[in-house]
């Protein structure tokens, strides 16, 4: 009998849309893999905890993007219902989302890191920063370039916005050069892409926009430094205890060598996403990868 999944998708999180139509996706290769698929567009917990005690699933399969899908919260959720779902589990998630802790975890596997300072908004705006420009701006805790500025005078001072005050940003030096990605799937990262975005930077728009991204695969850069990227991938992989897949962004010129940016412990699954591009470049279709999800999926034990 093939196992039921539900697929959960959409949620609270400013990638909302992009999150539907991962979950599209997604269902679509599970069917394709004779399994009994349950979609669940996530706008109320209470529904949701209706829907799992009715559905009864085997398996979640986490297509939630952004906060309250990638930084631990549903994973800690589903492991107190005992209901294993994908990706990494609640520990990583939480460490993964968290760009200052990263960073921490990063510079202890001997990954170089971008110098940066954690600070809240309201501080930087009264007292400044100590990096200097040129830098970037982005909140500690987000994905998909949501709320990230670039910082090269004063004047781009102008364009920041920030509703909450208290909120944790990253202050980060800005390294100029080329956009690297790596996915770890498995345990093991297979090739670099460079990201060639057409606007200024790879942001929101650029991510998830048809043709305004170019994907380089593999990335035109030396052999070692392409080894050097995927050792990485493999370490911090194995540091945060991630499941499945994940990937790191790293910039790269020939002063600085490659410098790790962040790691995602939940990325993407839209046409347009690296990982599924990656793994198809080295024959993991697209249903295979969501299978293996499916397959590696697990909850903490209540007795760990």
């Amino acid at each position: 009998m093939a196992k039921k999944v539900l697929v959960l998708m959409g949620g609270f999180s400013h990638e909302r849309e992009v999150s539907l139509v991962s979950g599209r996706g997604v269902v679509a290769a599970l069917k394709e893999k004779n399994y009994e698929v349950v979609e669940h567009d996530l706008q109320d917990a209470w529904k949701f905890l209706d829907v799992l005690k009715k559905e009864k699933p085997d398996v979640v399969f986490n297509a939630l993007h952004g906060n309250w899908g990638e930084d631990g919260a549903v994973q800690g959720f589903l492991d107190m219902l005992q209901i294993p779902y994908t990706h990494s589990g609640m520990r990583s998630s939480l460490l993964g989302m968290d760009k200052d802790v990263t960073k921490y975890l990063a510079r202890s596997c001997g990954i170089k890191v971008a110098l940066s300072e954690k600070i809240k908004v309201k501080d930087f705006w009264n007292n400044g920063t100590m990096v200097s420009m040129p830098y970037v701006l982005k909140p500690i805790s987000d994905g998909s370039s949501v709320g990230v500025y670039i910082i090269m005078s004063n004047k781009d001072l102008e364009q920041v916005q920030y509703a909450d005050e208290n909120m944790e940003i990253m202050v980060e030096k800005y390294i100029p050069g080329k956009e690297l990605t790596v996915a770890c799937i498995g345990g093991k990262a297979y090739v670099v892409t460079e990201i060639r975005p057409k606007l200024e930077f790879y942001d929101y728009e650029a991510k998830y926009t048809d043709g305004v991204t170019e994907h380089i695969l593999p990335a035109e850069i030396p052999e070692e430094v392409a080894e050097k990227c995927k050792r990485w991938a493999e370490k911090l992989h194995r540091k945060l205890g991630c499941r499945t897949v994940s990937r790191i962004d790293v910039r790269y010129n020939e002063e600085d060598g490659p410098v790790l940016l962040e790691i995602n412990t939940h990325p993407g699954m839209t046409p347009l996403s690296l990982v599924p591009e990656q793994a198809k470049y080295v024959g993991i279709s697209y249903a295979d990868l969501c299978e293996m999800l499916v397959t590696s999926a697990g909850c903490r034990s209540l007795e760990a």
